[in-house]
């Protein structure tokens, strides 16, 4: 194989100081390993904090305001172009294996889901089905964290495969006969765990596309660590809650932050004044949690971690095994952060502290991305699809928005952009935000509100003082919006260029 490979495995809702080589509460072994083997890219953001437009960016190369899929119970629209068809075009096999994401659970006449009720669980129609899917010639998919009820589809029906008639006792109704009262520690044994599934069907195509000497772009998504936590034995017992440092809010540090902020942590917050459709709004509701219980899921978050690293493991050794180790591309990270307590939070929302926006990413690619590297030059899930395509010999698509950052990967140039930026629109026009964060500063802004955040990352990296309302400051805050502005004004897509006078 000459033509290089690229190997992308994320995990999902997974905090960026959550790998051992960089924080020695954590044991993550094979992701150590990876970072001691390529370039760990310290100022990696999302395009948005949920799952379906974050996804939908990294096969797109746009920011979910372009792409259309602006939220959770959205979809990828299928005429979208994607990085898979530009891999195919070149002779590429391209599958995904794992949590794809880019549809919702419920579809209707105008817009149908793959991933929805009651195809979801109609197993025979999965053993059939591998794709064509966004530019994916193969897929294997899921779409439940831990128990959801929402099991099915090819993980289902590889259970049944492995033996595992009786799957249904390990999730929750009306699928499965699970108890919901059961935390942290899930029953269901490893061998049947979705790592597992993820790590064997991955290596199969591994050798596969060995076998037939074809260069490829492998998606191996993972589902952890998003809650809920639940992790099978032993990973439930191997962290100590009491030998944790647990995250928490810091007094009066929502004073001067917009209201939403500070209703997290009532009791019985009213949270009514953003609700604008029927569905639910992600994160806005009381994230009070006692101390026992915030403990405890941050050791079981930390074993879903590590439970996972084994697996990814798996997965580089057989790229060891088989040859492909010089000339794969591997790319970790995830689509999005988490809170499990930092400034009072849980899980995720309208919220774009580091914690969430911020991701690990790590990047090796043998002999050519420099090794055991840290580097600060910002990233975006969003330069995904136009990276993996220059790193191959392919010019990537001009209606791409996200930048080319190969030669920032190879240690040829320092910075290929000197931004980020991170958009939620979760309600129509009362959820609608965008960050702008830049080396040091970081801006937030919400549609017909007067109220925002500026945070100062080097001097504030804890981000407690939000500075939009203070005097003393107000000459940066006109300096960042216009910054902003011109981020905006950068990110349209040009289609083609200009080719003559008129």
């Amino acid at each position: 194989m000459n033509k290089p490979n690229i190997l992308l495995i994320t995990s999902d809702q997974q905090h960026w100081n959550t790998i051992g080589a960089f924080n020695s509460e954590i044991e993550t072994p094979n992701l150590d390993r990876l970072a001691q083997e390529g370039t760990t890219f310290e100022r990696a953001y999302c395009p948005s904090p949920v799952c379906t437009p974050s996804r939908s960016s990294i096969i797109t190369g746009m920011y979910p305001s372009q792409h259309g899929a602006w939220t959770l119970g959205t979809k990828l629209l299928e005429n979208r172009h994607t990085v898979g068809e530009d891999f195919q075009e070149n002779g590429y096999r391209t599958a995904l294996i794992g949590k794809a994401h880019f549809q919702p659970l419920r579809g209707t006449d105008e817009y149908p889901s793959l991933e929805s009720y009651p195809l979801l669980q109609d197993l025979d129609f999965w053993r059939s089905f591998h794709g064509p899917f966004y530019g994916f010639d193969h897929v294997e998919l899921a779409r439940n964290h831990t128990n959801e009820a929402h099991v099915g589809q090819h993980y289902a029906s590889w259970l049944e495969e492995r033996g595992c008639t009786h799957w249904r006792d390990y999730f929750l109704p009306p699928t499965g006969t699970m108890d919901p009262s059961v935390k942290h520690k899930w029953g269901i044994p490893e061998e049947y765990h979705y790592d597992n599934w993820i790590a064997e069907r991955t290596n199969a195509l591994l050798e596969q596309y060995r076998e037939e000497e074809q260069p490829f772009f492998l998606w191996s998504s993972f589902f952890d660590p998003h809650p809920d936590y639940l992790v099978p034995e032993p990973w439930d017992a191997l962290y100590d809650p009491e030998l944790l440092t647990i995250p928490a809010v810091v007094e009066g540090e929502h004073e001067h932050n917009p209201p939403h902020f500070k209703l997290t942590q009532d009791e019985d917050p009213d949270f009514s004044y953003l609700k604008e459709t029927s569905h639910s709004i992600h994160g806005y509701q009381s994230h009070l949690t006692s101390e026992r219980e915030r403990k405890q899921l941050v050791a079981t978050y930390y074993g879903m971690i590590s439970l996972m690293d084994k697996y990814i493991g798996k997965i580089l050794d057989q790229l060891d095994k088989l040859g492909l180790y010089d000339n794969t591309v591997v790319v970790f990270t995830t689509d999005h952060g988490h809170f499990f307590g930092q400034h009072g939070l849980q899980h995720k929302g309208g919220f774009h502290y580091e914690d969430l926006i911020r991701l690990p990413f790590i990047v090796r690619y043998p002999g050519k991305v420099p090794a055991g590297k840290q580097n600060d030059a910002i990233q975006s899930l969003v330069d995904l699809a136009p990276t993996f395509l220059s790193l191959c010999g392919i010019q990537p698509p001009n209606e791409m928005t996200g930048v080319d950052q190969s030669q920032v990967w190879l240690g040829l140039d320092s910075q290929a952009r000197d931004h980020a930026l991170c958009e939620f629109r979760h309600e129509p026009t009362t959820i609608h935000q965008k960050t702008y964060v830049d080396a040091r500063y970081k801006l937030t802004l919400y549609f017909r509100q007067t109220y925002g955040e500026i945070f100062d990352l080097q001097e504030d990296p804890g981000e407690l003082r939000n500075l939009w309302d203070d005097p003393e400051h107000a000459q940066l805050k006109t300096e960042l919006l216009l910054k902003y502005a011109w981020a905006e004004l950068g990110k349209e897509s040009m289609p083609m260029p200009r080719i003559w006078h008129a």
